[in-house]
């Protein structure tokens, strides 16, 4: 009998179900649900370009439309399909993404006293709001040599889990005190599917990567650091986990509920579940020497490898089996790309499409507009760890026009993606070859060839135009019996497709020159040291721009 694998993406904007035959991972159903709370989906502040939030009830809401959508799509494509022939389910969410519930897994954000305070919450990945907190999480751990940053690139992160709760403390300690624990959305989505609430399954993909755990110093940092940030994040340890597992395994059952909500087997496994871009680099086929990018409102690049990988200064972390179980997982990435060529979009040239945007810039040479970019719309996520870095747009003159500055931002994202491959590669990590997934790499080949001919590489193409819903449904069918392992799983289940862009060489050339270039505006602007009269401008605007508004 045929089996079948659900895999449900939880990702900034919306919710996907994909439903794929575990046999060779053809796409047989999906579906998906646009959050309906905020502005698409993510709550905002006028006043404080940093805050980014997510209202808790739009995610069964979603499971409930996106996978029952999924399942009318799959019987109408799919001669014979029945819900009965689904092994399992797996869930990806972004990251980190943690979000305050109460002694029973409630999140306060869905009960009335909460509903409309954003401080309640999901703190969403991209909210980077708890800067100060970051620095002073870094500082700590350096002035009491503790290991915690070894394995994140020796810098803590305002996207991550301990600032965003650090942070809350501070500036809204009702919300806090109101909170028993703190749960990333990872987590979160698999607990309300199994009845598990009040006792999550806690996966290793966030915790590593975000949350600094590791067997190493037994789990996360000790009380005696966190009480030295904050006595209250003492107390909140444990109310935590002490464990944490890798999404081959099973997070529970489906509840009775959900099932008959949606139609499935109750009890049906639930795979542990891992953020969006871990999961998009499994459905990538990603395996040891290949750099996966998953290309949405920001980038992911995961690799993974076997043996020692040594500790990499600016990478988001180095977590054994949080990518492919069995493997140390190397994960990097950049805070705003398809973000980026939005903003272009909507506040340069709102009456054109990105399709229009893409083939007016295509048209133009590598160089031809005179204008170079820096990345940093967003902050830095790698390899500078810092979000009080800000965008950086040379060389307009009264010709420039919104399609040159569109393709100088897909030029600034692939320069910044070459500085990580030479990070990566700087200590001792090969990578052979780039495999690129998600809504970008499907929609735009003018950006894949732009970094091919950026990074001097072939840049492949995941077979599936959504990869991390296949992920997820690949750990689907494992936790399912489909198949016992993971390598196994991708290779049966995962795929590139035919398509190649090679590096063209006149393009290269121009780029390389361009890329030099680059690095100087890098490196005067955001790394400490190479030049004090420059480091302090973007961060000086950022407080005066803060000053003026809180006033």
């Amino acid at each position: 009998m045929a089996q079948y694998s659900i895999g449900v993406d939880y990702g900034t904007n919306s919710v996907r179900a994909l439903i794929v035959d575990c046999s060779d991972g053809a796409e047989v159903g999906t579906s998906f649900f646009d959050y309906p709370t905020g502005e698409s989906g993510v709550i905002l502040d006028a006043s404080d370009p940093n805050l980014a939030r997510q209202h808790p009830g739009d995610y069964l809401g979603g499971f409930f439309a996106s996978v029952s959508g999924a399942l009318v799509d799959a019987r109408t494509s799919r001669s014979g399909f029945d819900p009965s022939q689904v092994v399992g389910i797996g869930v990806d969410t972004t990251g980190s993404s943690p979000l305050p519930v109460d002694g029973n897994g409630v999140a306060l954000g869905v009960k009335p006293e909460w509903r409309d305070d954003p401080d309640a919450q999901c703190w969403l990945w991209k909210d980077h709001t708890s800067y100060l907190e970051a620095e002073e999480i870094t500082r700590k751990a350096r002035e009491q040599k503790l290991p915690y940053l070894e394995k994140c690139g020796g810098t803590y992160s305002s996207e991550w889990f301990w600032s965003k709760i650090l942070h809350c403390a501070r500036v809204a300690p009702r919300v806090f005190d109101a909170a028993h624990s703190w749960v990333e959305l990872q987590d979160f989505v698999p607990a309300l599917l199994t009845g598990r609430a009040a006792n999550p399954a806690r996966g290793i993909c966030a915790a590593g990567h975000k949350a600094m755990f590791s067997l190493d110093w037994k789990g996360l940092p000790s009380e005696e650091f966190l009480a030295s940030l904050d006595p209250r994040l003492a107390a909140l340890r444990g109310r935590l986990y002490e464990d944490a597992e890798t999404a081959d395994h099973k997070a529970g059952g489906l509840t009775p509920e959900v099932a008959s909500r949606v139609g499935l087997p109750v009890g049906l496994p639930v795979a542990v579940g891992l953020m969006d871009a871990h999961a998009g680099a499994v459905g990538s086929g990603i395996r040891p020497g290949t750099l996966v990018k998953i290309m949405g409102t920001s980038t992911c690049d995961l690799m993974v490898g076997k043996g020692n990988v040594p500790d990499i200064p600016g990478v988001c972390g180095i977590v054994p089996g949080s990518v492919v179980p069995g493997m140390l997982g190397i994960e990097a990435g950049q805070s705003a790309v398809g973000d980026l060529f939005n903003w272009v979009a909507q506040q340069l040239a709102p009456s054109l499409s990105h399709f229009e945007l893409n083939s007016l810039a295509a048209k133009l040479e590598p160089g031809e507009s005179g204008l170079l970019a820096l990345d940093w719309n967003n902050g830095n996520r790698t390899v500078l760890v810092d979000p009080l870095l800000s965008g950086l747009l040379v060389g307009q003159s009264l010709q420039t026009t919104a399609a040159d500055i569109y393709r100088a931002m897909i030029e600034a994202t692939a320069f910044g993606a070459l500085v990580i491959i030479n990070r990566i590669e700087e200590y001792g990590v090969k990578i052979n070859e780039i495999v690129t997934g998600g809504g970008i790499a499907e929609k735009s080949p003018l950006t894949m060839q732009i970094y091919a001919d950026v990074c001097g590489r072939p840049i492949k193409l995941s077979r599936s135009g959504q990869t991390c819903a296949l992920g997820a449904a690949i750990f689907g069918s494992i936790v399912g019996g489909a198949h016992s392992d993971t390598l196994s799983a991708i290779h049966r289940m995962a795929g590139m497709k035919d398509v190649v862009f090679a590096p063209e060489p006149a393009a290269v050339k121009v780029y390389a020159r361009l890329f030099a270039l680059y690095k100087d505006l890098h490196d005067a602007f955001g790394t400490p040291g190479i030049n004090p009269e420059m480091t302090h401008v973007m961060k000086e605007l950022i407080k005066i721009r803060n000053e003026v508004r809180r006033r």
